[in-house]
């Protein structure tokens, strides 16, 4: 297996990420302003809050599709929140600096949550059981490459890895690259999982506010696969969400690197994503055991 180019987004940024980037931006230039000029304790401030939906009695699967809000009321009900967290100024001069956010459990996590944690994380085996998915809808995937590491570095930017290096390190990263029955799409759906709660919430915020910089990267075919590889800086579709421990992410391009079809490579991408999510999720929820197995297969 080797990882490939990311890619672009297709259209415009999506715009829940630019608000969230813009009040990043202005709380960045507060905090900086206080301590130079006034030498107080910078107050931390939760800059976001990815609303969320409950998943059985126990934590959620956010998705960062159109539910990432800035902070304030999400109008969500009752919904359990990730981990607060906030991102303090960096140092001047810095270049493409990765800022440093501190992650908190926020004071409603669920008591059970710790006997979930105790479980080991995911493995690929379990968050990819099968070669072959067919979705609610009908259509169908084939899983034509796998890879997992517990070195996640190798498979995400420099600026993805560094922020990883401000908590625990990541338990494992696995990814798997699906193609659909026409062979002409390529979506890698990727599993980063997490020791603690905190650190995957510090990868969903920054990684939902600026998705190309904190990435994890897409999977080239392999050779057998009879794939070609996706042109460098092709137009791409790209989501992520979080469950329990995890941040699950999701690259879909086509295989030629057409810029049409978005709309189809879109209900591709998410659908993977949401099919993966269920797996992973119920994993960490508890609801299969350690050396079960979910999904459907074809």
């Amino acid at each position: 297996m080797t990882f490939g180019d990311q890619g672009f987004p297709y259209g415009p940024p999506d715009p829940y990420a630019q608000f969230a980037a813009e009040q990043h931006r202005i709380e960045q230039e507060r905090i900086e302003h206080e301590r130079i000029e006034q030498g107080r304790i910078r107050r931390r401030r939760r800059i976001r809050r990815a609303a969320v939906a409950g998943i059985g009695a126990v934590l959620v699967a956010a998705v960062a599709a159109g539910v990432v809000m800035a902070s304030g009321d999400d109008g969500g009900g009752p919904a359990a929140a990730p981990p607060a967290a906030t991102a303090s100024a960096t140092p001047s001069g810095a270049r493409s600096a990765v800022p440093s956010v501190d992650a908190s459990l926020p004071s409603d996590a669920p008591g059970s949550l710790p006997s979930l944690l105790a479980r080991p994380a995911i493995r690929p085996e379990q968050a990819f059981p099968s070669k072959s998915v067919r979705l609610g809808d009908g259509s169908r995937y084939s899983r034509v490459d796998l890879a997992t590491t517990t070195d996640c570095a190798r498979g995400m930017s420099a600026e993805l890895a560094e922020l990883i290096q401000q908590g625990e390190k990541c338990s494992r990263l696995t990814a798997a690259l699906f193609t659909d029955s026409d062979r002409r799409s390529q979506v890698t759906v990727s599993v980063l999982s997490f020791v603690r709660v905190e650190d995957a919430s510090r990868v969903f915020m920054m990684a939902s506010m600026d998705p190309v910089t904190y990435q994890v990267v897409s999977l080239d075919p392999p050779p057998e696969a009879g794939l070609p590889t996706v042109p460098p800086g092709s137009a791409g579709v790209f989501r992520r969400v979080m469950t329990v421990r995890s941040v699950v992410f999701a690259n879909g391009q086509w295989g030629d690197g057409s810029e049409t079809g978005e709309a189809e490579l879109t209900a591709q991408t998410e659908g993977l994503l949401k099919h993966v999510m269920d797996t992973v999720v119920a994993y960490e929820d508890g609801k299969t055991g350690e050396a079960g197995e979910t999904g459907k297969s074809g």
